[in-house]
């Protein structure tokens, strides 16, 4: 039974524990695993949830998976791979990018118009690169499961909407990432480094007078509420991304009976990635449809201004390029190897149907 252990659950806990045939106190194996969303995010909810279920069915109860959500076991987001690295908790979600500098390939999925519009084609994707440039040798110290992106990012305001670039000279404006800040700034804005948690409270005070997240993530956050304006990106490619991990600590992963071992791998890969995916895609609708039912007003860019960001996209790709360079890599290679992705999984959705 999977338990997202907050006080509103207990009851339904409770319940669902009684029903059971196998006992949390049955299990041979607890996993402890964290995240720093509400339990009503849409990857808690639509991925992380369903995920634990599967393993508790699929083990006969053997494993029991805990779920404690908003960091609830301590420390701060950008902590969360160290945490499952060092053992403190046994798997957790994690942003890469929260610890810059670190794992410097996992940018190329973050750059300016690198992803498609659908978060479950560009996570697939985002598996296959991993598996080239990441798995063993940045990754190697935990045991991947997953790897995803968001879909979209939108341009949120406490304002009115972006409708040109020039709209965007002079607002303050949170960023996620280094090369969602890095556009944002050549775009006229100034960014604002921060978790995303952090960005309800920043856009509240007046800290940020904006930012940019996916629509999934708006009603957990309770962004429509503080916002006036939402602007989205229009065309093929998404303005910037977000790089995720679901993975487990590597000690008790091998510490794991094999046919326990096996739940695991079943649920791992590149099936799993596009799991994770299609929970974002399916929080964007929600979130989409929640916030056109608040009056906000909600502007789509035209092509003309698509095409000037896209332009200006292309700067933030070369320079990052030239850095990766400069860091012994082969950047121009590694962005011509995670567009190659993108494009072989993408619309694998329609062929699948």
């Amino acid at each position: 039974m999977t338990k997202t252990l907050t006080t509103a659950a207990l009851s339904a806990l409770a319940l669902t524990m009684a029903a059971a045939p196998v006992s949390a106190q049955d299990a041979e194996v607890t996993l402890r695993c964290q995240h720093f969303l509400s339990p009503l995010g849409s990857i808690p909810r639509y991925f992380i949830e369903p995920w634990a279920e599967a393993i508790e069915e699929q083990s006969d109860g053997r494993i029991d998976v805990e779920i404690y959500p908003a960091m609830q076991l301590g420390g701060a987001p950008p902590a969360l791979y160290d945490q499952i690295r060092d053992g403190v908790i046994d798997c957790g979600w994690a942003i890469p990018s929260y610890t810059p500098g670190r794992f410097p390939e996992a940018e190329a999925m973050e750059l300016p118009f690198m992803t498609t519009m659908n978060a479950e084609d560009s996570s697939r994707a985002a598996w296959a690169f991993t598996q080239q440039y990441l798995a063993e040798q940045r990754f190697g110290d935990v045991q991947l499961m997953a790897v995803h992106v968001h879909g979209p990012g939108v341009i949120h305001l406490a304002g009115d909407p972006i409708e040109e670039i020039a709209d965007f000279e002079g607002l303050q404006l949170r960023g996620p990432s280094r090369q969602a800040n890095a556009l944002l700034e050549r775009l006229g804005a100034t960014p604002v480094g921060m978790p995303v948690p952090a960005f309800p409270e920043a856009l509240s005070r007046g800290v940020v007078d904006g930012g940019v997240i996916p629509w999934e993530v708006v009603p957990p956050l309770r962004v429509h509420e503080l916002a006036n304006s939402h602007t989205q990106i229009g065309g093929d490619r998404a303005l910037y991304n977000t790089y995720f991990i679901w993975a487990m600590n590597r000690d008790v992963y091998e510490g794991l009976p094999d046919d326990l071992r096996a739940v695991i791998d079943a649920n791992s890969g590149i099936e799993t990635s596009a799991d994770a995916g299609r929970a974002m895609d399916i929080g964007d609708t929600a979130g989409e449809e929640t916030t056109a039912a608040t009056g906000n007003t909600i502007v789509t860019l035209s092509d003309d201004v698509v095409a000037e960001m896209r332009a200006i996209g292309d700067e933030v790709i070369a320079n990052w390029i030239e850095e990766m360079n400069g860091l012994g890599l082969d950047g121009a290679q590694i962005v011509e190897d995670a567009r190659g992705y993108i494009a072989e999984y993408e619309g694998q959705i329609a062929e699948d149907m």
